[in-house]
């Protein structure tokens, strides 16, 4: 079985593709299969994303391109931006990992929310998209083709302290 382990920038030849939903972009453990059919066992570091497009490689040398899958999404549009401004914020208040696009936001397929964005004033359309959140204010750069350059890292301030923690 192929084993994958390093993300690398660069490659002349890409031996196969690996077409994962987000759900399993997103595992630094997995088991799938190359889309020849070969099986193969991914072992990221703790916390890696994978996102579309990102070259995968281990000990024989071969690259294998990373393809977001499509899945079952809803693309969420609004009749101008504050109203879309709206349901981002109720989005993040729910803890919803969103993709934003120009002029859209696109989330998993789910009802509750489906409800409540509607109940915003939102269009919410059924798609079968690639999904591809915001990987968090602190959790760095998207480290993908169009990067949207590097987020503040996590000030001093808001380290978490607990009660037993020295002064």
């Amino acid at each position: 079985m192929l084993t994958l382990h390093t993300k690398i920038a660069h490659a002349d030849v890409i031996a196969a593709r690996l077409v994962l939903p987000y759900e399993l972009r997103e595992k630094c453990r997995l088991r799938a299969a190359l889309d020849t059919g070969e099986e193969v066992a991914v072992f990221t570091v703790r916390g890696t994303v994978l996102r579309d497009g990102d070259l995968l490689t281990g000990e024989d040398r071969r690259v294998v391109r990373v393809v977001a899958a499509p899945e079952p999404t809803y693309k969420v549009t609004c009749a101008d931006a504050h109203a879309l401004l709206r349901c981002a914020f109720h989005l993040g208040n729910r803890h919803t990992q969103a993709q934003v696009g120009e002029g859209f936001l696109r989330i998993r397929a789910d009802a509750v929310l489906r409800e409540m964005l509607a109940g915003l004033g939102a269009t919410v359309a059924e798609e079968m998209a690639a999904f591809e959140p915001e990987s968090g204010a602190y959790g760095g750069g998207h480290g993908h083709h169009h990067d949207h350059g590097p987020l503040a890292p996590v000030p001093l301030r808001q380290k978490i302290h607990r009660p037993g923690d020295p002064q």
